[in-house]
């Protein structure tokens, strides 16, 4: 079973990296874009003998991501299976 995790800064987080990306892409000559956020996608493949129950599985991702992959302070995330 593949599974993907989404994770972005929240929305009351400044994210100076984002700007910059903003700024450089008017630079470019990309006009109109408003607003940048950056974020980070965790792609994983869980052995199918401990994937059979999806909803046991997306509270493991879960889990997963509020233990390490993200940092639930200042991100949220998104799980997606299949």
């Amino acid at each position: 079973m593949k599974a993907t995790v989404v994770v972005r800064l929240k929305s009351e987080v400044l994210d100076p990296q984002g700007d910059a990306v903003r700024r450089a892409l008017g630079t470019l000559g990309f006009e109109g874009v408003k607003n940048v956020r950056i974020g980070k996608i965790v792609e994983i493949e869980i052995d199918e003998a401990h994937s059979k129950d999806p909803k046991d599985l997306t509270e493991r991702l879960a889990k997963m991501s509020d233990e390490m992959l993200a940092n639930p302070v200042i991100e949220d995330y998104e799980v997606k299976l299949g």
